[in-house]
């Protein structure tokens, strides 16, 4: 840290008094540089709006907009969705990006005739609004101005599991209600936990009745398939033009420009990759990942976002199903020119690059996709089977259940197991999602470890009930990552630095108890480096509590010997390991927590400490939660109501955080 530069006081500094004239261009001077400043950070370092949404709908004739709040791509899947299928129910709509349209416009949407607002909102971590929603949700709760006579309907997405459950979606349906809006459609919300993809096509199976009822419109009943994009050959090709997997500016992996975010991520070396365990049927890894002069800067409990790789052996299986030519280039061309999203991924690009790195063909299709191919099926039996499992009937949707979610059937699955399914493959490309980026708690400390970041990670890998094997896409392609390749080269990771609440407290003598499962343990080995860090720094560092939860102790006691040593030195206070089968009645962190109640206690009453949970948010956290009640009425004496209470405040206050996932 640099020291202040500090100018002395007294009579030998004292400033020399200008004359009026300096005075004045020095103000002229001074105002130029300012205007000059403001007008650079307006137009070049902020991004532009874009034209109003308003304008758009009018010039267009559209009458329907589907808004976005998406943090992983599917609630714009969904939009997309929506939008598309508008004109087989009288009506004209487009998808639009929270982040890139001034929704201050909304009360204006009156000014189109029979127009509706449909927001697909996520929910993300702590019930809070995706990145590119925050900027609406802060409209949201500041504006007063009046949405009267404006229609809109509300689709939210969101987890069971989780404590603050479609928030989000909650929110937006309530807060436009307040602000005068007209509902036309009761509040969808989908749960991810159960089926998402169930929940979405139930609610607009009843979604566009009420469309049609309230704008007194038709349906077409018009089921053929509307394509979104045309496929077109490039001319002249230029190799050097054509994309191989950059996620925004071509070349962005050969010229390297910070800042590095989602549209640009650093090209990290993997500088360590090791098995943490030695034992057992899984595999657990840990991967350093060198950030030497991405200027890429990052706070222990940050995530760190990888963009994984497709099978190789998956695409050529698919091309070779379809008799397709996997590198040639192509480009797939929005039919809609006034539209944002020109492209489905980055173009041109070859259908080859398409499947390994923009495209998710790993994970089950959703229905939209089945009811888009069953046109390609020649067998008419295989074609009602796709539309009957893309349907809204009970008989459908146990169909989608068993036949595609409960057997993971892939696309490669789907197309192996239906012989008479040959889809034209740009199509197929048009229909699969994005393959997304894969989130990991950063396992090290950026105060210790500027220049590398940690991910800990168990490969994912079982036999399906088809006997396929099923590969988790971004765990098993890090395993593969190894250091130096055969021919010397470097194995590189595409990745960015997404930012965290899961801080350490301010003051380091605020004692720390950290409740981690498996490799929920990844953020406290940060939040250990730097609690040592401090005190080797001369700080009063308060006590360091540990409950870690596995298996075995020979088989996935992760970092055991990291942990000894972080307990011999004194930097954990305390290290307390559930090994859940160990024995035979089985053990959980909840438990010893229960066991050591009354210290815990006195920490989090009397000594103002911060409780951190990591790991599975369906049974651990919410255990883990349940036990902190017990011991706040079995030690605190409270009631359970005020038990829930406290624990509440103590969520509010910042001192009880959750980073967990289902």
């Amino acid at each position: 840290m640099e020291a202040e530069s500090v100018v002395p006081e007294g009579p030998d500094v004292a400033p020399v008094e200008q004359e009026p004239l300096f005075r004045n261009l020095d103000i002229f001077l001074f105002s130029l540089i300012i205007g000059q400043l403001i007008y650079w950070l307006t137009t070049v370092v902020t991004p532009q709006r874009e034209t109003s949404f308003i304008e758009k709908m009018k010039k267009t004739n559209r009458n329907m907009v589907v808004f976005y709040g998406s943090q992983t791509g599917t609630a714009e899947e969904f939009c997309g969705r929506l939008a598309k299928d508008a004109q087989r129910y009288g009506m004209s709509g487009m998808s639009a990006d929270l982040e890139e349209n001034d929704m201050s416009e909304l009360p204006r949407l009156v000014e189109i005739d029979n127009s509706l607002a449909v927001f697909c909102m996520a929910t993300y971590g702590e019930g809070d609004p995706t990145d590119n929603a925050q900027d609406f949700y802060d409209w949201m709760q500041e504006t007063d101005e009046e949405l009267n006579r404006v229609n809109f309907a509300v689709f939210g997405l969101g987890n069971k599991t989780y404590e603050h459950f479609n928030a989000m979606g909650k929110y937006t349906d309530k807060r436009l209600e307040e602000l005068g809006g007209r509902r036309i459609y009761d509040l969808g919300m989908g749960d991810d936990d159960g089926n998402l993809e169930e929940d979405f096509v139930s609610w607009k199976e009843q979604f566009w009745p009420a469309v049609c009822e309230h704008f007194g419109v038709e349906a077409t009943g018009d089921d053929t398939s509307i394509r979104q994009y045309e496929l077109v050959f490039p001319t002249d090709i230029n190799m050097n033009k054509v994309y191989t997997g950059e996620m925004g500016r071509l070349k962005s992996f050969e010229t390297q420009k910070p800042p590095f975010d989602a549209k640009n991520p650093y090209l990290a070396t993997v500088a360590v990759n090791r098995q943490l365990n030695q034992a057992g049927d899984r595999h657990l890894m840990h991967l350093e990942l060198d950030i030497s002069g991405s200027q890429i800067r990052y706070d222990s409990g940050d995530h760190v976002a990888v963009y994984p790789m497709n099978d190789v052996s998956i695409v050529n299986r698919i091309g070779q199903i379809l008799d397709a030519d996997l590198d040639t280039v192509i480009s797939l061309n929005n039919l809609d020119e006034e539209s944002n999203k020109k492209h489905p991924f980055p173009c041109p690009t070859t259908y080859r690059t398409a499947l390994t790195h923009y495209l998710d063909i790993t994970n089950p299709p959703r229905t939209n996709v089945l009811f888009e191919l069953a046109q390609y099926a020649t067998d008419p039996k295989d074609q009602d089977i796709l539309r009957k499992m893309a349907s809204a009937s009970p008989e459908g949707k146990g169909l989608y259940q068993s036949w595609v979610l409960d057997a993971q059937r892939n696309i490669l699955a789907v197309l192996e197991d239906m012989p008479s399914l040959h889809p034209a493959i740009d199509h197929l490309c048009e229909l699969l999602p994005r393959l997304q980026a894969r989130y990991y708690s950063i396992a090290s400390s950026g105060k210790v470890y500027s220049n590398m970041v940690s991910i800990c990670a168990v490969v994912v890998e079982f036999q399906t009930s088809t006997g396929r094997s099923f590969k988790g896409v971004a765990t098993n392609w890090l395993k593969n990552k190894v250091v130096v390749t055969d021919n010397g080269h470097k194995a590189t990771v595409p990745m960015y630095v997404r930012k965290s609440q899961f801080r350490l407290p301010f003051k380091a003598s605020n004692p720390v108890v950290m409740i981690g499962l498996g490799t929920g343990i990844a953020p406290f080995m940060g939040f250990l480096q730097e609690r040592g860090w401090m005190k080797e720094q001369g700080k009063d560092v308060g006590e360091t509590i540990l409950y870690f939860g596995c298996r075995h102790r020979n088989q996935d006691f992760m970092y055991q010997q990291e942990l000894e040593e972080f307990e011999k030195v004194g930097v954990l206070t305390q290290l307390n390991v559930a090994f859940s089968r160990d024995q035979e009645e089985k053990v959980y962190v909840q438990h010893l927590l229960k066991k050591n109640n009354e210290h815990l206690w006195k920490l989090i009453h009397t000594d103002n400490a911060h409780i951190y949970i990591c790991g599975d948010a369906r049974n651990m956290a919410r255990d883990v939660q349940n036990a902190f009640y017990d011991i706040a009425e079995e030690v605190g004496g409270l009631t359970h109501t005020q038990a829930v209470v406290y624990i509440k405040k103590l969520m509010t206050k910042g001192r009880y955080a959750q980073d967990v996932w289902s």
